[in-house]
């Protein structure tokens, strides 16, 4: 019998999807991470023979928290996945070996989450290509600890039609900005504009899972390796879509904006450059260091 309270336990099933075997469309998922002598724990659905796999009418969603130390975040993560009205998700926690009593946070939902693991990783971008490996759905989703989705119907608005999306590697739309003292809705720049840096939120973007298998993320960069995909994705060709939602709920301050000129920076590393470009990226970073030298006499 199902258990209908949340997303991810309505359609359990007991049979190992073909998934998880040598696939004939597409590259393998891993059911758990290899054994390693760092691995600190692991658990889920998976460890206990449950599963999920996808119906004509209801595509397998994978969504994926990535965390380390973030225990005063993660629950409200957590709880904005498992209670989507959507009935077909599959939860995925890589945790980087928290110290902070991440892992009990997990342990009290783990009837929820499909799998989770606690183990030392190179960075978020390497525990996100992890993931990757780990899921099985069609499309996958980042909501990282500290991030949520902007209501409980966002998977149901989103993939209420399936066939729609139909040849797409990427769907996005928009996202909520949370501030300390206000909100606000900031709509999803067209991917034409890449060039000029991240023209939407990764929380609110769905990627067709077999191909960010294939296409992961360059764990060499240290803020923009997923602007540096989806830059890359649109240069060779992969078809998007704009959805006119809000997805995800953010709050400033974040790597992004706390480091604004590091993420400038490379971003001007990573589009294709001319003289036009070069111009207006170097226009940008001196704006930038203006704002903080205003910022700074006002302190004062």
């Amino acid at each position: 019998m199902q258990n209908e309270r949340y997303s991810t336990t309505r359609r359990k099933i007991t049979e190992k999807p073909d998934c998880f075997d040598a696939s004939v469309d597409g590259p393998i998922t891993l059911l758990k991470t290899s054994g390693s002598a760092q691995k600190i724990a692991e658990g889920g659905l998976r460890l206990q023979g449950q599963y999920k796999t996808s119906a004509a009418d209801k595509p397998l969603i994978t969504v994926v928290t990535v965390v380390y130390n973030g225990v005063e975040f993660l629950e409200d993560t957590i709880k904005s996945v498992i209670k989507q009205t959507y009935d077909n998700v599959e939860y995925i926690i890589v945790d980087g070996g928290s110290t902070d009593g991440t892992s009990e946070i997990i342990r009290k939902y783990e009837h929820a989450i499909d799998y989770w693991v606690s183990e030392p990783d190179r960075g978020i971008y390497d525990a996100m290509n992890k993931a990757i490996d780990l899921g099985c759905g069609k499309w996958i989703n980042f909501m990282n600890a500290g991030d949520s989705f902007f209501d409980a119907s966002v998977l149901a608005q989103v993939f209420s039609g399936p066939s729609v999306f139909t040849g797409f590697d990427v769907i996005y739309g928009n996202h909520e900005v949370v501030y300390s003292n206000k909100k606000k809705i900031v709509e999803a720049g067209k991917t034409e504009s890449l060039w000029k840096g991240s023209q939407f939120c990764h929380q609110s973007a769905f990627v067709r899972l077999n191909y960010h298998k294939i296409e992961k993320f360059n764990i060499c960069r240290n803020i923009a390796a997923d602007f540096e995909f989806f830059y890359n994705s649109k240069k060779t060709g992969s078809k998007t879509t704009y959805q006119p939602y809000v997805f995800s709920r953010i709050s400033a301050g974040g790597v992004s904006d706390a480091r604004r000129i590091d993420s400038i920076l490379e971003w001007w590393l990573i589009v294709d450059k001319n003289n036009f470009i070069n111009t207006v990226y170097c226009l940008r970073i001196i704006n930038e260091v203006f704002k903080v030298a205003v910022k700074k006499i006002l302190r004062k």
